[in-house]
C-alpha cells in the first residue's frame, strides 16, 4: 500500500494541471485544501466536483480529504447566490443556531464533495484580538456552541478542523506576517485552554503559529515539542489529528521543506500547505516527511466520519428560520482575507 503524505497540499485552478496529477498520484497526499480568490479552485457546485473527482482519481482512491475554510461571515469560500450566505460565528448566541450553521454549511460541502471544514474557531477573543480574528470567534458560550457545531458537523458527514489550538485569542498580531508572542503566564492563559477541552474528542484540530513564552519561548506552538505534548495532548487533552496552520505563513522561518520537517518532529500529524504556488507544493512533497504511526487511527476515524450518508430533508426549513434569525449576514468581505494575504506573499 502507497505510503500516506501527512499532508493537505494546494492546486493552481479549477482543474488539475497534468503536472498536478503526477505529483498527486506519486505521494499520494492525505488532502487537498481548496481556496477561492487568485488560487480560483472554487466557481460553482459542478466546477467544485469535477476537481475534486481530478483529485480522487489522480490520488488513486475516494478517501482523500478535501478541505476548505468555511467558518461564515468573512471567512467563507463558498459564496451566494449558489451557495447559502452564513454569518459570522460572533453573532451566534445558541446551540440551536450553531447547529443549523453547522447544517447549512455541510449541505453545500457535501453538495459538491468537499468533506473536511476548517472550523468551527474556538479562540477566546478580547479587545486587542489581532484583526485577523475579528468577527471570526464566538462571543460567549464558546466551549456550548463550539460542542453544539462539531456535532452537527460529524452528524452530517462533514470532519469539522476545531482552530487554533491551544488559543490564539491573545495574538494582537496577524502570523501570515509575522509571529504573535503571548506572554501571559499559564494561570490566566487556562481561559484560553478552556474551550479547547471542552471539544478534545474532535477528530481534527489545527496548530496555531504563536508563541507561549511561558512554556517555550523561542518556537511557535506548531514547531514546539513542549506545547504541543505538555499543554495540546496532556494539559488539553486533545485527542485527534493536529494540522498545521499554513505553513506558508511568514510566522515561520525557513525553506517549506524545513518548516514541514519540524511541525512533524514537533507533534504535528499533518501539514497544512496554504494558498501556495506548485513550486511549493512539490517541495513539501519532496520534504521526506511521514506519517506518525500514533495518528493512523485517528485517520481511519475521519474516514468513517466523512462516508456518512447525511439526511438534509430540512433543509428549506433549517435555512429559513436561519436567515430569519440573523438581518447582519453580510457578503464576502475583502478588507481582511487571509487567502488574499497568502496570495500576496507568494509574489513578495
Amino acid at each position: 500500500m502507497k505510503a500516506v503524505l501527512p499532508a493537505f497540499l494546494s492546486c493552481q485552478g479549477t482543474r488539475l494541471s497534468d503536472d498536478e496529477k503526477r505529483l498527486y498520484e506519486r505521494y499520494n497526499p492525505l488532502g487537498v485544501c481548496l481556496f477561492s480568490k487568485f488560487c480560483n479552485n472554487i466557481q460553482n457546485k459542478e466546477q467544485i466536483r469535477a476537481l475534486v473527482q481530478d483529485i480522487k482519481e489522480a490520488v488513486g482512491h475516494d478517501d482523500v480529504l478535501i478541505a476548505v475554510d468555511q467558518e461564515g461571515g468573512r471567512v467563507r469560500r463558498l459564496l451566494e447566490p449558489e451557495f447559502t450566505a452564513v454569518t459570522s460565528q460572533q453573532n451566534l448566541v445558541t446551540s440551536e443556531m450553531a447547529q443549523m450553521h453547522a447544517y447549512l454549511i455541510s449541505k453545500d460541502l457535501k453538495d459538491c464533495g468537499i468533506n473536511v471544514n476548517f472550523a468551527p474557531v474556538m479562540d477566546t477573543p478580547n479587545d486587542k484580538t489581532s484583526s485577523v480574528l475579528q468577527g471570526r470567534c464566538f462571543e460567549k458560550n464558546i466551549a456550548e456552541l463550539g460542542r453544539s457545531m462539531v456535532a452537527e458537523y460529524i452528524k452530517c458527514g462533514i470532519c469539522p478542523c476545531v482552530k487554533h489550538l491551544p488559543g490564539h485569542g491573545r495574538a494582537t498580531v496577524d502570523p501570515h506576517l509575522e509571529l504573535p508572542v503571548i506572554t501571559e503566564n499559564l494561570e490566566i492563559l487556562q481561559t484560553d485552554f478552556a474551550p479547547f477541552i471542552a471539544v478534545k474528542d474532535a477528530p481534527m484540530g489545527m496548530v496555531a503559529h504563536i508563541v507561549l513564552s511561558e512554556v517555550d519561548a523561542e518556537n511557535p506552538a506548531s514547531l514546539s515539542v513542549k506545547v504541543i505534548r505538555q499543554i495540546i495532548r496532556e494539559q488539553i487533552g486533545f485527542k485527534g489529528v493536529l494540522v498545521s496552520d499554513a505553513i506558508m505563513m511568514r510566522a515561520l522561518r525557513g525553506s517549506i521543506a524545513e518548516r514541514a520537517q519540524r511541525c512533524i518532529a514537533a507533534g504535528c500529524d499533518v501539514v497544512c500547505l496554504g494558498n501556495a504556488d506548485f513550486e511549493a507544493n512539490v517541495a513539501l512533497c519532496e520534504s521526506g516527511i511521514k506519517l506518525n504511526d500514533s495518528a493512523q487511527n485517528n485517520i481511519i476515524n475521519i474516514v468513517q466520519i466523512i462516508k456518512k450518508k447525511a439526511n438534509f430533508i430540512n433543509y428549506e426549513y433549517v435555512k429559513n428560520k436561519y436567515c430569519a434569525g440573523f438581518k447582519n449576514i453580510i457578503s464576502y468581505n475583502y478588507n481582511y482575507d487571509a487567502t488574499e494575504i497568502l496570495s500576496r506573499l507568494r509574489n513578495a
